[in-house]
């Protein structure tokens, strides 16, 4: 019989904040970072930006609205730190 373990100290935290509208959690997308509440992963709008499409563009038409603006510029604030 397999009992239920505890995780080890070593192992990563389920959900990590990264900021206040993009986090890391493992059940998501494999843990790579997305925005709280949707699917979408910040390489993608981090993508859009370096393609040159407008932020309102990412925002409203590209999302469809799921994602502020405030959102997008955490994104490019913590790329820039990584």
């Amino acid at each position: 019989m397999i009992k239920n373990r505890k995780p080890s100290a070593a192992s990563p935290p389920p959900r990590l904040e990264l900021g206040h509208y993009i986090v890391a959690d493992l059940a998501i997308c494999h843990g790579k970072p997305t925005f709280k509440g949707t699917r979408i992963m910040v390489w993608q709008v981090l993508e859009d930006v370096a393609e040159g499409r407008s932020w309102d563009f990412i925002c409203n038409t590209r999302w469809g609205g799921r994602i502020p603006l405030a959102a997008v510029t955490e994104a490019v604030i913590l790329a820039r730190h990584a």
